[in-house]
């Protein structure tokens, strides 16, 4: 019986080791990546159930420790609910910058070994290693290389599945965690596959594990000897056709190095639920102020506009409206977002907003075909003056006049982990007029 070293869960005939000469894909994941970096800048909480997190009522956990995972402590499960099972746990509010220069750190690493690094978030990409055996060995050597730099220089640790393509490299270093590594020789990923439940299939939510079940099939193996037509009555060709091609071990995508956003988004849970109109006019304008400023510092410009709504009862509802061409101005996305958020508003208090920039294209191809009576400057090049502004003197310094409190303090409501601004002059700019 192998063991993903480092110490993952044991994998029959599976290791840290093995035939490697077709695995030229690595899939690479931090450990607990926020709460590791916590630790790492607070060592007397190594070995103590930390958790981060918004630390509010409403608060949802971001990442945790496994010695806090130990008491079933989980990402997205909300923190009173984190609170209730481990209460001995060290709450700490994120800190997104500091998680974002680890990043920067590691990811840099990776693109010592190779420029084929296809970064997914902060704390996982996979890599391309098929070009760097001779300056750095075979893939399991890349792989440790990796692991014990990674642990050298920034005290962090990290799990790698080392695998024929990207499917079942992931999953192996799922497997790995935590602070392991695991091969899966290209001749032998069948029976790797085969034994894991179907829940381990891209594409196969509870529903579908649901609807698997029911046809008596529990394992990836299961689905792989299923007759077509059984799979395809129940799941439908397009889906049926994908689950067979992944159980067959089989996943053609290759690493790609240039990552475009399919979209942009913010949202905000209120710590008490919300039925004023002018609070929630507020939030959906901050939140398009915050939307509209990502997609301009990422040169990119959407076409539809999408709001979410989740009630006091959590009955959640969400509406989009595609405009008329690509935009990245706020007064833009505030205005559609108010327009589609007025209809679905009612008299049931609100527990959470969040409003999204879709059907992403580059901001210098986008034409923006001006109305009959809109002047040439308008709201955008305000706009990108206030960016401007905002990155010489942080981002308090310039911000619609209703999002100002009454001692000229930012009032806008924070998404969960946000930071404060940077302190700097504030100049209050005209909020957009309420659609009519």
């Amino acid at each position: 019986m192998g063991r993903a070293s480092g110490g993952g869960a044991p994998v029959p005939g599976f290791g840290p080791t093995g035939d490697d000469s077709g695995c030229p894909i690595l899939h690479i994941d931090m450990d607990a990546f926020f709460a590791s970096v916590e630790v790492r800048r607070r060592p007397e909480l190594r070995g103590l159930p930390v958790v981060v997190g918004g630390t509010g009522g409403r608060g949802v956990v971001s990442s945790a420790s496994y010695e806090a995972r130990a008491y079933g402590v989980r990402s997205a499960m909300p923190t009173a609910m984190a609170r209730a099972r481990c209460p001995q746990a060290i709450f700490i509010s994120p800190d997104m910058a500091a998680y974002a220069e680890a990043s920067s750190a590691v990811m840099a690493m990776f693109r010592d070994v190779t420029p084929l690094v296809e970064q997914l978030s902060v704390d996982e990409a996979f890599l391309d290693v098929a070009g760097s055996r001779r300056l750095f060995g075979p893939p399991a050597q890349i792989a440790d290389l990796i692991r014990r730099r990674v642990a050298a220089e920034q005290r962090l640790t990290c799990s790698i599945g080392v695998a024929p393509n990207k499917f079942v490299a992931k999953l192996g270093s799922t497997l790995a965690k935590p602070d392991g590594q695991l091969v899966i020789p290209a001749d032998r990923v069948l029976a790797f596959l085969h034994p894991l439940p179907v829940s381990v299939l891209w594409g196969v939510g509870e529903r579908t594990e649901e609807t698997l079940r029911k046809l008596g099939l529990r394992t990836v193996g299961d689905v792989a000897h299923a007759p077509d037509g059984l799979l395809r009555g129940a799941l439908g060709p397009a889906l049926s056709a994908h689950l067979r091609e992944l159980a067959a071990g089989r996943d053609s995508r290759r690493v790609t190095t240039e990552h475009q956003e399919k979209s942009i988004g913010a949202e905000v849970t209120f710590d008490t639920d919300v039925d004023d109109p002018q609070a929630l006019r507020r939030t959906l304008l901050a939140l398009a102020q915050k939307v509209a400023g990502r997609a301009r510092a990422s040169g990119q410009a959407g076409r539809t506009v999408s709001i979410k709504v989740r009630f006091a009862d959590f009955r959640t509802v969400s509406r989009s409206r595609t405009l008329g061409g690509p935009t990245d101005v706020a007064h833009d996305v505030f205005t559609t977002a108010w327009e589609l958020f007025e209809p679905v508003r009612s008299q049931q208090r609100i527990r959470l907003v969040g409003v999204r920039l879709e059907g992403l294209l580059d901001a210098e191809g986008a034409v923006r075909q001006l109305a009959l009576d809109e002047p040439e400057q308008g709201w955008r090049d305000a706009e990108v003056a206030a960016d401007a502004v905002i990155a010489r003197f942080g981002r308090g310094a310039v911000r619609p006049a209703s999002l100002l409190g009454p001692n000229r303090r930012d009032s806008a409501p924070r998404e969960t982990g946000s930071q404060n601004p940077a302190p700097g002059m504030v100049v209050p700019l005209s909020d957009p007029p309420l659609p009519s």
